[in-house]
């Protein structure tokens, strides 16, 4: 039995299809000998209870993401519900994205965000080709939960649910 040749999924239509699944957004953070160094990341997920892993997916474009690699260890933010404006300081290249955020080193000395939902202190596990992004599992060493906070979705191209949104 011959195989149908694949069709070529248009880009475009595939990230408005995916945009229909809310997806949390977070901060991935590190402290280096030059500072904190942070980026914006929705591609995450739990990966595994039993070793205690997840896995997040940076953009090959990344510049943050190699300096992470290369310090071998980094905490995953969950943004709350009002830290929109930390997500998207976050995502930009080129600046300061400490500049006026408070937060406190974790027992492995990475940054846990203020206010957050929840922080994972993690170390590199594995990292695999992931097309245009890499897929990396990261070993759970600690973390923590704010049950009172309501956390950042975003959700077909923008922050919060499209029916919240008047959508």
């Amino acid at each position: 039995m011959s195989e149908s040749p694949v069709e070529v999924i248009d880009p475009g239509v595939m990230r408005d299809v995916l945009g229909h699944f809310a997806s949390g957004v977070t901060v991935v953070t590190a402290d280096t000998d030059d500072g904190p160094i942070g980026f914006t990341c929705q591609s995450f997920s739990s990966l595994s209870l039993d070793p205690p892993l997840v896995a997040l997916a940076p953009a090959r474009t990344s510049r943050t993401w190699p300096r992470l690699r290369e310090l071998g260890r980094f905490c995953v933010n969950v943004l709350a519900e009002d830290q929109a404006g930390l997500s998207s300081a976050f995502a930009r290249s080129g600046v300061d994205k400490f500049a006026g955020v408070s937060w406190r080193p974790s027992r492995q000395g990475s940054p846990v965000l203020d206010g957050v939902v929840a922080w994972l202190d993690c170390t590199l596990w594995a990292e695999y080709d992931g097309g245009d992004h890499t897929i990396v599992a990261a070993r759970v060493l600690d973390l923590a939960a704010d049950p009172g906070r309501r956390p950042l979705l975003f959700h077909r191209g923008r922050y919060g649910i499209a029916e919240d949104l008047g959508d």
